[in-house]
Order: C-alpha cells, then sequence, then structure tokens
C-alpha cells in the first residue's frame, strides 16, 4: 500500500467526470455523461485517461473511485464468526444506521457528527485534493456490526495526522471486533505514511478512554466543558496514538 495519490487532470472534462463520481459515489457511466452533458468524443477519452491513470475503475458499464485500502479478513471466536474489510458504497445505508445506533448514547459526539457528514453526502467514501475519507466495516453474515473510519486531510501541515472513529454495536461487544477494527484502520494508517492518528471521546464515555488506552493510546488533553450532551457541560478527552 502508497500513500493515497492526489488525483490529477488532464482537461476539465476529466475533472468534473472524477469529481462527479467522487461526490455521488458508485454510478453507471451514462448517468455521469448525462449529467455533465458531455458528448462521447469529449466524455470517453476523458475517462479513459482517468481509467489509465488509476483514479476510476469501470466495470459493466459502473463507475467508481480506485482506493487500494486492501482487502477481507475472516476471524472465528468460538461464538462468532465475522469479517473486516473496507466498506463499499453498498454499504452506505448499513454504515449509516451502525454508527448512528452506536451515537444513540449520546457519549461520541464525533460519531454523531459523522452520521450527518454521510447523510450530507450520500457516500461512503471521499478522495480529492483536499481530503479523503475512507471505511472499514465489521460483518456478521453481510449484516454491519462495527466500523472504523479515517479522514485524511491533504493539507501540507495537517498531512501526516489522521482523525479515527471506531465503533460496535451493542450486542457485539466482547468479541475482540473493536480491537479487530483498531488495529486494521493502524495499519493502514502506518502503512501510508501517517505518523498519529487521534480520537475525540466525551468525559462521560469512560469504556472508550480505557479501551483505546488498552491498545496503547495516550490522553493528550482534555478541553473542559467542550460538548453539551442532554443540556450537560461535558468534557472533552483528546486520545492519540502515535507511531
Amino acid at each position: 500500500m502508497q500513500v493515497l495519490e492526489r488525483p490529477t487532470f488532464d482537461s476539465r472534462e476529466s475533472k468534473e467526470i472524477y469529481q462527479y463520481v467522487e461526490r455521488h459515489g458508485t454510478t453507471d457511466r451514462e448517468t455521469v455523461q448525462n449529467a455533465l452533458g458531455l458528448g462521447p468524443e469529449t466524455f470517453d477519452p476523458s475517462l479513459n485517461g482517468l481509467t489509465s491513470a488509476g483514479f476510476i475503475e469501470e466495470h459493466d458499464g459502473t463507475l467508481s473511485l480506485v482506493l487500494d485500502i486492501g482487502t477481507a479478513r475472516e476471524y472465528e471466536t468460538d461464538d462468532l464468526a465475522y469479517v473486516v474489510r473496507p466498506a463499499r458504497d453498498e454499504d452506505f445505508e448499513q454504515l449509516v444506521d451502525l454508527i448512528q445506533d452506536v451515537a444513540a448514547g449520546r457519549t461520541y459526539a464525533v460519531a454523531e457528527e459523522l452520521v450527518q457528514e454521510l447523510r450530507y453526502e450520500d457516500t461512503v467514501t471521499r478522495h480529492n485534493n483536499v481530503w479523503s475519507r475512507v471505511f472499514f466495516v465489521a460483518t456478521v453474515d453481510e449484516f454491519a456490526v462495527g466500523w472504523t473510519h479515517l479522514d485524511l486531510p491533504h493539507v501540507d501541515t495537517l498531512r501526516d495526522t489522521a482523525e479515527l472513529t471506531v465503533g460496535v454495536r451493542e450486542a457485539y461487544r466482547g468479541y475482540g471486533i473493536g480491537k479487530r477494527l483498531l488495529d486494521r484502520a493502524l495499519a493502514w494508517a502506518q502503512a501510508n505514511g501517517y505518523r498519529k492518528v487521534y480520537n475525540s471521546v466525551a468525559a462521560t464515555n469512560m469504556n472508550a478512554v480505557t479501551f483505546l488506552e488498552a491498545q496503547g493510546w495516550d490522553r493528550e488533553a482534555v478541553r473542559e466543558d467542550h460538548f453539551t450532551i442532554d443540556d450537560r457541560l461535558v468534557d472533552e478527552v483528546m486520545m492519540a496514538y502515535t507511531f
């Protein structure tokens, strides 16, 4: 794996095609062409340039971003078998439901914000010249039970740090899924040259703080009265993992 390459474009048309797919997620070729109002004499060579450069993949007329974030891995305990894999666009509805379920306890403000972000953007993966977002998901019989995600800014001053979230449905905790997800995201971040990953946790969520500390994370700082949860002011615990 290599650091995510920022997309470059040979023409205005190729940039428009890439931006449409990046913003709307996996979609069919005809939809993109019609939405942009491009004729085949312009659309076809522009798309061919993007596929040749490895920025977009076409399969049976369907276009999607190309991001190499690994493959599926299977795990099994005495009581449960599950898979940890990169999330796909078709996981969108399950992913939103999963994060919303975990965030319902009102102790994971960043996850609540992530749900709103996903709903607004209506796509799982993002990758442009400003920032990227990648997800890994844990599934049991294709049912999403846990996730981890990385926000990856491309601003030079932040290019080697990433924000991480992780969560598991309550009924599936205790099987090591959270640790597997966390390890997968950290391994990917380290392999791609990031030196630091951070997370923000409400002080009322001491289970999360304890979990991260057990995995080698440090408390970097506490911002007092940072969150408002159920009309109460709650401190933010700023956690970080440095490679």
